[in-house]
């Protein structure tokens, strides 16, 4: 079994809140399922590219009406099995979907009964027009999609269901294979898709060859990622489920706007299950908000030619301003605040492709400029949000401060225009400053200021940015940073967890240091289930969310009020691991703590055999909020890499200083960093042979001990 298979397997596994709506792991570049009903074959909501709602691709039926609901399901990243047995039958299903989108069920079934049985295979789907061809394939057709496309799907099996039914005899056996593939009939034909169906019939029938071949093909991304495991179980069960996520959420759609690879938010959807209706929101699209936090922890990966593609892909969206949008093959949709521009440098810290950067760096530039231009103002460098959704964190109470009662009390309607001020955030100011610093880092690497006054000036726009976020955006009386009305500078006297950014960016000066504790303060951030989205003491906080009590947006609509969020829990563990490095270790058993908290979040009640990450989480109970099944906007393994292990990649040299949590001991093994293999182990108290770890710290590079201690400690390596 696939060591991924083996550590995240999932019994059952269903969205929350459809009942026996199975999820599905694998997926092809475009072809992918959402869920699937417990019946032989592909019958659910399966989806090409986008939302689509295909309600089934084949299913095989059986002439005793089995009950299949009451059968068993078991979930696997590369493939789900399914069981039944009654009186009469015996069934057993594997079934998985190939990266060139072709859906694949191996069925066996067994005749236990007096009489002779027949299995049918049928393909019959909703508003979708269904034919044969001359060879008995069936041929599956949608209507032209809301997204401007059109789905085929040719239909065959090994022992030609497609042209008759299979009769059992009492006693008798049988196993078969079915597979539809699925092409865009926008740039393929039918006849494509005929042929790869019967190309993969025609491959040796036993189960177990073509399976094998399969899975080798779909651990080939786990087998490239670096490796680690721990004595924490849950670090280590996390860290297998993080690179799952990244590979479930990548897909290659090859057409219209998105022509290159891309990484989406998630798989599932709050859309209408309704086939080929478009309404609700979808996360099967880039969204330039969470791509920076994919790069950031796709950079660790050995085989960056993906990562690449993905950062092509963002800044292929730019608008006239050059700055990126929310993008579906066929549309655009709007922008978000983002720190691209920062994510790209640091993905060139680790592979040191200038020719790329070189390639990237005329949109990167655009980009920024566009930010200038289209989000500054004449006062300052700092940032102005003018629709609060648009930095992802729509209603926090920041935007609403100003429209407070006599009585300090929030509007009740945070939905009027006139009771709402747009702000210079922090979140925009703090993602502006490292992208300019980033971009500065870059045009000096390249020697390309691209005529505009070269690096310099990027680095100096930089440095006046964080002078202004810690002169006017922090407040010395409450030890805080705050957005600012976007007119006067006024503070917006919330304590937002983005006040928690600035540390993250490592601008905070001496007098801003204490800051940092609220976030580990019960009574501001930690309010259980780390981290509160705004602190406690604002009078708007609702760790479930809603507004004022009332859920504006439904009970799992997104309000940044008081719910806990993966997307800055990962972003504030980041500043405090930082911040605790630059000042002697001091917080290292509260990011321990809080890492902790932030893994739960990945497991359905805190349930190890249960992975399972939602978009938002009651921030004191940690009960979901949401029901986004395996979301995918938030960082994590950059918080092992980087600090629990501690490597750190500058432009010249590697720095290891890992926070110190608590481990045992830990083996991170296969870093690639500019073509060498780095490995970071720690054994607390004993060798530990199973391992191959001996008692102590070690760094490695390609398999040679480069610096050894008898404790965790920092040290910088030459690169």
């Amino acid at each position: 079994m696939l060591k991924v298979d083996e550590a995240l397997r999932y019994e059952e596994r269903c969205l929350r809140i459809r009942t026996g709506a199975l999820l599905f792991g694998p997926v092809g570049n475009r072809l992918f399922a959402e869920t699937l009903e417990k019946k032989p074959g592909f019958v659910g909501r399966i989806d090409f590219i986008h939302k689509i709602n295909i309600t089934s691709l084949f299913e095989v039926t059986c002439s005793t009406d089995p009950d299949f609901g009451t059968g068993k399901a078991v979930w696997y990243p590369s493939h789900m099995t399914f069981d039944y047995a009654d009186e009469d039958i015996v069934f057993h299903e594997v079934k998985y979907i190939t990266e060139d989108d072709t859906a694949v069920s191996w069925q066996k079934w067994e005749n236990r009964s007096g009489a002779p049985i027949t299995l049918t295979l049928k393909v019959q789907v909703e508003q979708c027009g269904t034919e044969r061809e001359e060879d008995g394939t069936f041929w599956l057709q949608t209507p032209m999609t809301a997204h401007g496309f059109r789905v085929g799907a040719a239909v065959g099996s090994s022992f030609a269901l497609e042209k008759r039914d299979l009769v059992l005899a009492p006693g008798q056996v049988m196993d078969f294979m079915v597979a539809a593939s699925a092409v865009n009939l926008e740039t393929e034909t039918r006849e494509d898709a005929v042929r790869r169906v019967r190309e993969y019939l025609n491959q040796s029938p036993a189960e177990e060859f073509i399976f094998e071949r399969y899975q080798k093909q779909y651990d080939k991304f786990f087998r490239e990622a670096p490796s680690f495991e721990s004595s924490d179980r849950m670090l280590n069960r996390t860290w297998m489920y993080r690179w799952f996520l990244l590979r479930h959420c990548m897909a290659k759609p090859n057409y219209g706007n998105l022509i290159h690879t891309v990484e989406y938010e998630g798989r599932s959807h709050k859309v209408s299950k309704t086939p080929f209706e478009r309404k609700g929101w979808e996360f099967t699209k880039l969204i330039p908000l969470s791509t920076p936090l994919h790069i950031t922890d796709l950079r660790w990966h050995s085989r960056r030619e993906e990562a690449h593609e993905i950062v092509r892909s963002f800044f292929a969206t730019a608008d006239e301003n050059g700055i990126a949008r929310t993008t579906f093959v066929h549309e655009y949709g709007n922008p978000y605040a983002n720190y691209m521009v920062w994510a790209v440098y640091r993905l060139y810290l680790a592979d040191g492709d200038l020719d790329f950067v070189r390639e990237m760096l005329p949109a990167m530039v655009r980009f920024v400029e566009g930010h200038i231009k289209v989000y500054g103002n004449a006062g300052d460098l700092l940032q102005i949000e003018r629709v609060h959704q648009r930095t992802g964190k729509e209603y926090q109470p920041s935007y609403w401060y100003f429209h407070r009662d006599e009585n300090g009390e929030y509007p009740k309607n945070p939905k009027d225009p006139s009771k709402y001020t747009p702000l210079k955030r922090v979140d925009r100011s703090v993602y502006h400053y490292l992208n300019l610093k980033g971009l500065a880092a870059m045009c000096r690497l390249t020697g390309d200021g691209e005529g505009l006054q070269g690096w310099q000036r990027y680095h100096e726009l930089a440095e006046r940015l964080a002078q202004e976020i810690n002169e006017k955006m922090w407040d010395s009386q409450t030890s805080f940073y705050y957005d600012l009305h976007y007119q006067n500078d006024e503070k917006a006297m919330v304590k937002n967890i983005v006040g928690i950014y600035p540390y993250w960016a490592e601008i905070d000066g001496e007098q801003e240091k204490a800051g940092i504790g609220k976030l580990f303060d019960r009574d501001y951030f930690a309010a259980g289930s780390a981290f509160a989205s705004v602190a406690k003491d604002c009078p708007a906080y609702r760790p479930m969310g809603g507004w004022m009590g009332n859920f504006i947006k439904g009970r799992d609509g997104c309000v940044w009020c008081g719910p806990s969020w993966p997307y800055t829990t990962g972003i504030a563990l980041d500043a405090a691991a930082r911040e605790s490095k630059r000042r002697g270790h001091i917080y290292d058993r509260e990011f321990g703590r809080f890492l902790r908290e932030y893994c739960v979040q990945h497991f359905r009640d805190g349930d190890l055999e249960r992975p399972y990450l939602v978009e938002h989480y009651n921030a004191e109970t940690g009960e979901p909020l949401s029901d986004d099944a395996d979301y995918n906007h938030s960082y994590w393994l950059e918080l092992v890499i980087a600090h629990v292990c501690g490597m750190e990649i500058g432009e010249t040299e590697l720095v290891i200083d890992p926070v110190d949590i608590g481990l045992k001991y830990f083996k991170l093994d296969g870093v690639d960093i500019r073509g060498h293999k780095y490995s970071v182990h720690y054994s607390q108290g004993r060798d530990r042979e199973r391992l191959g770890l001996e008692k102590g710290f070690a760094v490695l590079r390609d398999g040679e001990t480069v610096f050894r201690s008898d404790v965790l400690t920092k040290t910088v390596l030459p690169l």
